[in-house]
Order: structure tokens, then C-alpha cells, then sequence
């Protein structure tokens, strides 16, 4: 589009060239009254009348606004060079040059046109491409003052109403619309009279911001066509249907739940149509769906109770046909009252339904978002979300966002609401069309959808519908607008719906006859009351709380099995080798290399397996059992840490290679995904999130780079992972991987805000569940699991707990960070595997311990033991040390690996194994953080139970309260350290 841009400027200079030899002209910001309707805001003065004209400037030292502008000297010598020898410009420019003089020399009705006139029509085509949408009649209350661009005035580019009647060509080389070489001769009345119509009727398209031509044309053949879009009377029928449909839902909610709160759609009942053209022309350009079946009968024991939530906040699925004879299945996911948090959560889940239906081309699945204008404008988590739209691992090959634009959020204007013209503007940094559209007109809503779809699915990409409309009665049901905007509401209060501006229009036009409206209202009205009538004794035949993909997964209320997480030996040494060889051709850094030799060498001999190599393990034999693996987040690939190495880089090619991808012979290269995110924690965990809820057979991970960041997304922990499956029977298995641990890196690179996921835990701490493994049910009623591990293995075994068992939960992980190359933080593979007799191998197999006893070798009853410490996480290693330094072999340490929800059985365990030993809970956080305030209250009640003291007798071990997570200096840190585990094994009892 380069060559265009600058051709535009060759007509703007000229342009200023013609009106400084004619006479000056002024432009007004009010519409001056003229005898046509092109003309309104310029007008001329004679030479004689005007002030004193300034000294010309020369044309080189002019700057053009309207445009992005190149030298105007070489601009006027191109042109001349062109007139001189055509061959001494490029090809473009001679196209250029050639259609108009070819043009008016061979068509005697535009003989007398000029190159410098047809360069200023095709600048004022041009306007209206980039400006049209400011002209454009979007507002239904007509409440906006917009003014109207002086670009959009003829006079401004030297035509008067004398014009208006001759004939013009406009063609341009490789340009499409009004501006393409095979449209015909016409005068500049009819051509004005089109530009109008296409661009400043009841849609304003937005698209010149797209830098590319091929999109442009698209769209250009798309709007500038030869005459404006007609429905036939079957189509305006449908649509009639349609909007009566929407318009008498409302009512019918209204008139039998007259005081609730519905957050109705009255005042943009255009939407529905709008949205089931897009849908159907959606499945006629290949949207389909293969996730509409499987559902579970509810007639078995423990069904779904949860908590439950408000009704506009819950989703639903079901299977709809098309105007074409299709089926489309369409999926609503449940969201919260926190505007825009459910966007990310729809896009992953959106791509998961393509890498299950083998969707490569992703046209077969379709993300659609629905905006309020505030908080597109106003979230950042809606440019989040977008900024993930071409990132490979995140694509899905294009969403329709659909702005719901009411003009009000709650009772802010929009001019308080944002800084941008239109709402949308956040969505030109991706290149998006936008297309505001006058939310009454619903045949324009109908076809801004539909065009929606096809560029979607036509280029793959982003694309904005902006329905411009109102709220009948306010932010909700029972509020008073006018408080605020008593101008708008006094204007609505007279305003007619926009079906009843429809059914004026097509009896006007005399293709529906009153009969036949009366007869879709009085269907839809019986059918309305039908269906209420019936609703009173309607039970569930089946629950669509799971799709196909979790038949036969248990709810909470469902006792579900324990599983072993061991693997075979030769299952482990053959991924293993898998894992750790590298091509011969592969040239990897030096020291990759040597960490995949040393991480050979653990496989062969089974010896110092690191935490890098049990996470990989762990993926790799899932992998192989035909599971899915995504892994996710900034620098996941290397880690942040430089631990993983999950994809390496050729020193001398560039080329990568992930070693993970080659487990199984012909393996999907999407089977393991592992993939550095945008630099957003909200959005990508959002994502991921809802990539995990799909389908229960994958293990979906998501990294924070530190712990500490990922409050950065804490709305989707609150709102979707921590209370989602109680508010809407929906699981996750999702995996949050957060680096905690404190090494002296500060109040930024130390905590994972443990105290917070914990909080958010709902397991009484009052009430010990039924602990018997064959009964129990405590992870199952838990809201999520919170683990603090210890040991490459125990790792291995919880990632791989998450698939094996026959429900789902978000796991929690406090990842360490200094733990991954520590020297006693190692496991042997015989821990990995399910050998009777092989450590780790218990009475119930092999698989994740809760809890991880004391390494001293006791017995089940130890009276000589005088401290029991409980601890988690890292402070573990710090804490033996210390202990093997002061030789306290009266100290007993055991570590709380999963902290929620509270191993009561295996904390019991202890407490009878040490009867004499004071209890004490020993971390590194400050007391008013980490653990203790959620493990002092079940401690507490544990030790009741078995008659051993009370809260009262926890002692606590750890850093004294604080506001900030930890200290900035390392001195001091190193200090506090010390004084943790120093008190921890001091001789003396522990004071409170």
C-alpha cells in the first residue's frame, strides 16, 4: 500500500496547488447551509475578499497530515520524470499515470477530466474510506455530537455542485471498491451518492489502519459494491422472526418476574439476529462441531450440589440448527460479574476444541466474545487476550468480539469511561476491523455480522462488531437511570424498540402484512407460555455440566479411587533415553550438552535424578499412556531458572529441538506443547484454564516466572480456579507452577503469597473428614490442592496424580527454585517406579506422599524424641543441616508436602510415633504469611483428638510478622535465616 499512500499525497500537494491559484479556503466546525448535501463545511472566498495571502510556501517544505507523508520534492519528480519517459518510474506508477490519461483519452465523456482532478476524487474516495465512519448514522438516540471531518467535504478538494453531473474514472492499479480498474464511468453525483451510502449509513467501518492490501480489498469489494445490501422477503422474514423472538423473551421475563434483576437486553434486541446469522453463516463457511454429545445421567448417586451461582453468571451448551440445514454446537461458559476475566478462559478453551478435533486449519471452531463498551475500553485483560490472537501456541485462527455498546458503564459517560474515540480503539494495535453498526437497524446488525464471520473465517484473524445501542431501563431491572443520565432517558422513554421500527419498514415496503407479524407474535407467545407451564415439573434428564470427553468422571459427592502413579522400569528407562539423547547432527550450547549428558547418565544408572529430569519423566510417561501435556508461561521453555531445557537451540543453525516431542515414534507435534508466553500472567493463566477444562486427559501447566507475579492474575484465582467447580459444577485439572522459596532476592523474588491459596481453601478446620483410604473422600469436597514438595519424585507422583485418579482438581505448586540444583534434593528412579520393595513402594504402592516422615530410621514409637518440627518446602534441607551440625538426634523433622487439604491421618501418625515431643511448625515466612494461620487451626485439631494439647500448644518457628514478603537485604536475610533453624534445634523448649 506504499504506492498508494504516496499517490494520495501527489493529489493532496496538487490539490493545494489548484486552491492556492483559485482562492483561499476556510474551514467552518459548524454545517453550513447549502443547496446540496456534499457540500458543508468549506467554503471559497475570491481573492479580493480574503485576508492578505501569506507568501507561497514552496510545494517541497509542505507537510501532509492526511496521510503519513514522504517528500513532496520527489513526489513532483516522479510525476514530471513520468510525463517525460513512462519507462523511467516503476511499474506501479506507470499503471498509476497510464489508467488516468489512458482513460480520458479514449472516453469522450471524460475527456476534459485532469490527472490532478481524478488524484483529488480518488483522495475524497479515500476520505471516506478513512474518515466515512465519523459521518456514519450509528447513535440510535442521536444524542452524539460528532463533527463531521472536513475530508469529507468535495469542495475541500476544488469541486463544485457544477460537478456534479460530469463523469469521472477513478480506477486504480491493484485497488479494489470504487477504486478498481474495471468499475465504469461515472459522475461524481453517483459516485458521492454511493460513498455515502457505504460509509456513512448505519455502519461505520473502521479498516484503514490495516496495513495490508489484499485485507483492504477484501473489504472494499465487501462495502463498495455497486448497490447497498437488499434481503430478499424470506430473509427479512427470518429476521422479523428473529428480533420478535428476542423482543417477547424480554417481555415475558419481565411480566412474570417483574422485581428481578435480569440485566435484560432491551434496547439491543438486534443482537439475537445478529448473532444467529453470524452463526449461521459461520456453518456454512465450515464451523462445525463434534462436542455435543456424551452428557451423564443424573439419576445416579451424587449428583452436583455446589454452591451454586446467580442465574445471568451460569453457562450451558446445546446443539442449534442453521438457516442453511446444519447443526452448530454452541458452548457458553460460565462467567463472573468481573467484566472481560472470562475472554482468555473462552479463547483456550476455544483452542483446546481445535487440537481435539484435529481443527489444524482452525475453521472448524470459533471463539465469540461479547464486550460491554466500558470495559472494553476499560479492562486490561481485553488487550491481554488479544495480544494472544496470532501467537502460535495461543491462535485459534481469529474471534469475533460483538460490543454490546449501550453507551453507558453503570453510570459513567463515556467520556469518562475512556480517552479513545470509539470503545473499540484497542483493537486497531492488532490490526482488527471494526464495524460500529446502529444497534435499531437490524438488517445492518444482521449484515455486520455476517461480514464478521466471513472475515473470520476468511483470513483467520481478530474482528470487532460495535452494536451502538441503549438500555431500556437501566444498568439492571430495578435501577433509576435517570439519576444520572436524565437526557438520555428522556429521550429512550420516547424512543420506539427496534422491532417496532422493523415491522414500520417492512409494511412500508409491503413484503410482511400486519397478518403475518401477528401470527409470528401470537407463536411465539404460545410457545413462551408452554414452556413456563411445563418448567414447573421439569427434572433433569441429563447434566451438562461435562461434555463427551467426562463421561464417567466422579463429582465430590462420588467416591473415586485411589491410583498408583508408579511406572514399569523399562517403561522409565526407555523415555528416559529418549529425553536425554540428542541428534548426532544437533549442535547444542556447550553446557546444554553436558546437562543432557549428565541427565543420561542418571537414567543409565538410575542415580541423582534432578528436579528437571522427574518433570520431564513425568510428561514423558504420561505422554506415552496417550495423554496430552501443554505447558505454558514466561521462558518455560529454558525456565526461568535455567532448569528445564525443554527446547534447545542450534548454535550454528538456529534450528530447535525438543526432546519431548520424539518419546513415541510418529508422535503429534502438538501432543507436548511447551510453549514462552506474551509477559501477562491474567490473561495466559486465563487461558490455560480454560484449555484444561475441555478435556480431562491432558495436564495442563501453567508457570509463573516468579511466584510473586502471579497476583497478577488473582482475579482468575478467586473467581474461576478456586471456586469454579462449587459456582459452577465445572472441574479443572489445571497445574500452577509458582517459584517460591526464600533466598535473599528480596520482597519481589520470594514469595508465592502461599497464605493466600491457602485462605482460599475450603476444608473446616474444625472437622476431621473420614481419613480411611478405601472411604476417603477429603481431596474430592476440596476446592483444590496446595502442595509444598520436597523431592524430584514426590514431583513426578503428584503431576502424574493430577490424570490418575477419576476426578479433577487445580493443583497449586510452590516450586522451588534453589532446590533444583541442590545437592541432597535428588531421587533414585527406582522411587518413579511400581517394584514391590523399591523405595517408596508402601502398602498401597506407589505414589505421592502427603507427608514425608522423618529420614532418621524410627520407629513407630519414639519416647526419646523431644521435638517433633513439621515444616514444608525448602526450609527442610536447611533445617537437617542444621541438625546434623548440632547432632540433635532428639529432633525429629517431617515435611508437610500437601498442606490443602490437611493430611489429619499421616500428621496423627506422627504425633502418636512422638508422645513426648513438643510440636512445633517451623517456615520461612513471616508469621502473618506462609502456612502457619492455616496449619495452627488443624494441627491444632489433630492434636485434640488425640488428647495431645490444643492450638494453644503449636509452637510457631519462623519470621516475625511484616508488611512486605521478605527483606531487601541480604545480610539481613541471611541472618533471619539463621536464627529460623537455629531456634528450631536449640536445646532449650521452644517459648511461644
Amino acid at each position: 500500500m506504499a504506492w498508494f499512500r504516496a499517490g494520495s499525497n501527489v493529489a493532496k500537494l496538487a490539490v493545494r496547488r489548484t486552491l492556492s491559484q483559485t482562492g483561499s479556503y476556510i474551514t467552518r466546525t459548524r454545517v453550513a447551509p447549502t443547496q446540496n448535501r456534499y457540500f458543508h463545511t468549506t467554503v471559497a472566498r475570491s481573492k479580493a475578499q480574503s485576508a492578505p495571502i501569506p507568501r507561497p510556501v514552496p510545494l517541497s517544505r509542505l507537510t501532509d497530515s492526511f496521510l503519513d507523508g514522504t517528500s513532496s520534492v520527489y513526489l513532483e519528480e516522479l510525476q514530471r520524470a513520468w510525463e517525460q519517459d513512462p519507462n523511467s518510474v516503476d511499474e506501479s506508477w506507470d499503471n498509476f499515470f497510464r489508467n488516468f490519461v489512458g482513460q480520458a483519452t479514449t472516453s469522450p465523456g471524460i475527456s476534459g477530466q485532469t490527472i490532478q482532478e481524478s488524484m483529488r476524487l480518488l483522495l475524497l474516495v479515500r476520505a471516506y474510506q478513512v474518515y466515512g465512519h465519523m459521518k456514519a448514522k450509528i447513535d440510535p438516540l442521536g444524542l452524539e455530537e460528532r463533527r463531521i471531518p472536513d475530508d469529507l467535504d468535495p469542495a475541500l478538494y476544488g469541486f463544485s455542485e457544477a460537478d456534479l453531473d460530469r463523469e469521472f474514472f477513478i480506477g486504480v492499479w491493484r485497488m479494489s471498491g470504487f477504486l478498481s480498474e474495471n468499475r465504469p464511468v461515472q459522475t461524481l453525483r453517483a459516485i458521492l451518492t454511493r460513498l455515502e451510502q457505504a460509509y456513512c449509513g448505519s455502519i461505520g467501518y473502521e479498516y484503514m489502519h490495516i496495513a495490508d492490501r489484499e485485507k483492504c480489498n477484501w473489504l472494499r469489494d465487501k462495502i463498495e459494491t455497486p448497490s447497498p445490501t437488499q434481503y430478499n422477503r424470506d430473509r427479512r422474514e427470518v429476521i422479523l422472526d428473529r428480533l420478535i423472538w428476542s423482543t417477547q423473551f424480554e417481555n415475558f421475563l419481565a411480566a412474570k418476574w417483574t422485581a428481578a434483576k435480569r440485566f435484560g437486553l432491551e434496547g439491543c434486541e438486534t443482537l439475537i439476529p445478529g448473532m444467529k446469522e453470524m452463526f449461521d453463516r459461520s456453518a456454512d463457511l465450515g464451523i462445525f462441531s463434534e462436542f455435543s454429545g456424551g452428557t451423564k445421567p443424573v439419576d445416579e448417586v451424587g449428583l452436583y450440589t455446589g454452591t451454586g451461582d446467580v442465574k445471568y453468571h451460569l453457562g450451558t451448551s446445546y446443539d442449534r440448527p442453521t438457516r442453511g440445514g446444519k447443526r452448530i454446537h454452541l458452548s457458553l461458559v460460565a462467567n463472573p460479574s468481573h467484566l472481560e476475566a472470562v475472554d482468555p478462559v473462552v479463547i483456550g478453551k476455544t483452542r483446546a476444541k481445535q487440537y481435539y478435533s484435529n481443527d489444524v486449519d482452525r475453521t472448524k471452531n470459533m471463539g465469540i466474545l461479547i464486550h460491554g463498551d466500558g470495559s472494553f475500553a476499560g479492562q486490561g485483560v481485553v488487550y491481554e487476550t488479544l495480544h494472544l490472537s496470532a501467537l502460535p501456541n495461543y491462535t485459534t485462527g481469529g474471534t469475533i468480539h460483538i460490543v454490546v455498546n449501550n453507551q453507558v458503564a453503570f453510570t459513567t459517560d463515556p467520556r469518562s469511561g475512556r480517552s479513545s474515540q470509539y470503545c473499540t480503539d484497542v483493537a486497531k494495535a492488532l490490526s482488527a476491523p471494526i464495524f460500529h453498526v446502529n444497534g435499531d437497524d437490524v438488517e445492518a446488525v444482521v449484515h455486520a455480522c455476517e461480514l464478521a464471520a466471513e472475515w473470520r473465517q476468511t483470513f483467520h484473524s481478530d474482528v470487532v462488531v460495535d452494536i451502538v445501542c441503549y438500555r431500556r431501563f437501566g444498568h439492571n431491572e430495578i435501577d433509576e437511570p435517570s439519576f444520572t443520565q436524565p437526557k438520555m432517558y428522556k429521550v429512550i422513554r420516547n424512543h420506539p424498540s427496534s422491532l417496532e421500527i422493523y415491522q414500520k419498514k417492512l409494511l412500508e415496503s409491503g413484503q410482511v402484512t400486519k397478518e403475518d407479524i401477528d401470527q409470528i407474535s401470537s407463536k411465539v407467545t404460545s410457545i413462551l407460555n408452554e414452556e413456563f407451564l411445563a418448567s414447573k415439573d421439569y427434572v433433569p434428564q441429563r447434566r451438562d455440566w461435562l461434555s463427551a470427553y467426562w463421561a464417567g468422571f466422579k463429582s465430590p459427592e462420588q467416591l473415586s479411587r485411589i491410583r498408583n502413579t508408579g511406572v514399569k522400569p523399562e517403561i522409565l528407562k526407555n523415555v528416559g533415553k529418549a529425553i536425554t539423547t540428542l541428534p548426532e547432527t544437533f549442535k547444542p550450547h556447550r553446557a546444554v550438552k553436558r546437562i543432557f549428558e549428565d541427565r543420561a547418565k542418571m537414567i543409565e544408572t538410575g542415580e541423582g535424578i534432578d528436579w528437571a529430569v522427574a518433570e520431564a519423566l513425568a510428561f514423558a510417561t504420561l505422554l506415552v499412556e496417550g495423554n496430552h501435556v501443554r505447558l505454558s508461561g514466561q521462558d518455560v521453555e529454558r525456565g526461568t531458572f535455567s532448569h528445564r531445557h525443554a527446547v534447545l537451540h542450534d548454535q550454528e543453525t538456529g534450528k530447535i529441538y525438543c526432546p519431548l516431542d520424539h518419546v513415541m515414534i510418529n508422535q503429534d507435534e502438538e501432543m507436548f506443547t511447551v510453549s514462552n508466553s506474551s509477559l501477562s500472567e491474567f490473561g495466559v493463566l486465563g487461558f490455560e484454564l480454560g484449555y484444561s477444562m475441555e478435556n480431562p486427559n491432558s495436564l495442563v501447566l501453567w508457570e509463573a516466572q516468579f511466584g510473586d507475579f502471579a497476583n497478577g492474575a488473582q482475579v482468575m484465582f478467586d473467581q474461576f480456579l478456586s471456586s469454579g467447580e462449587a459456582k459452577w459444577l465445572r472441574q479443572t485439572g489445571l497445574v500452577v507452577l509458582l517459584p517460591h522459596g526464600y533466598d535473599g532476592q528480596g520482597p519481589e523474588h520470594s514469595s508465592a503469597r502461599l497464605e493466600r491459596f491457602l485462605q482460599m481453601s475450603d476444608d473446616n478446620p474444625y472437622v476431621i473428614p473420614e481419613m480411611d483410604a478405601t472411604l476417603r473422600k477429603q481431596i474430592q469436597e476440596c476446592n483444590w490442592q496446595v502442595v509444598n514438595v520436597t523431592t524430584p519424585a514426590n514431583y513426578f507422583h503428584v503431576l502424574r496424580r493430577q490424570l490418575h485418579r477419576e476426578f479433577r482438581k487445580p493443583l497449586i505448586v510452590m516450586a522451588p527454585k534453589n532446590l533444583l540444583r541442590h545437592k541432597d534434593c535428588k531421587s533414585h528412579l527406582s522411587e518413579f517406579d511400581d517394584v514391590e520393595g523399591h523405595p517408596g513402594f508402601d502398602k498401597q504402592g506407589t505414589r505421592f506422599k502427603r507427608l514425608i516422615k522423618d529420614q532418621n530410621d524410627h520407629s513407630d514409637l519414639e519416647e526419646g524424641i523431644r521435638r517433633l518440627v513439621l515444616c514444608s518446602g525448602k526450609v527442610y534441607y536447611e533445617l537437617d543441616e542444621q541438625r546434623k551440625k548440632t547432632e540433635g538426634k532428639d529432633i525429629a523433622i517431617c515435611r508437610v508436602e500437601q498442606l490443602c487439604p490437611f493430611p489429619y491421618d499421616l500428621i496423627q501418625r506422627e504425633l502418636k510415633r512422638y508422645p513426648n515431643a513438643e510440636i512445633v511448625w517451623c517456615q520461612e515466612e513471616p508469621m502473618n504469611m506462609g502456612a502457619y494461620s492455616y496449619i495452627a487451626p488443624r494441627l491444632g485439631t489433630a492434636m485434640r483428638a488425640l488428647g495431645r494439647g490444643t492450638l494453644d500448644d503449636v509452637k510457631y518457628i519462623g519470621r516475625a510478622p511484616s508488611a512486605a514478603t521478605a527483606t531487601g537485604f541480604y545480610q539481613v536475610h541471611t541472618k533471619e535465616q539463621n536464627e529460623i533453624v537455629q531456634k528450631a534445634m536449640q536445646p532449650d523448649p521452644i517459648s511461644l
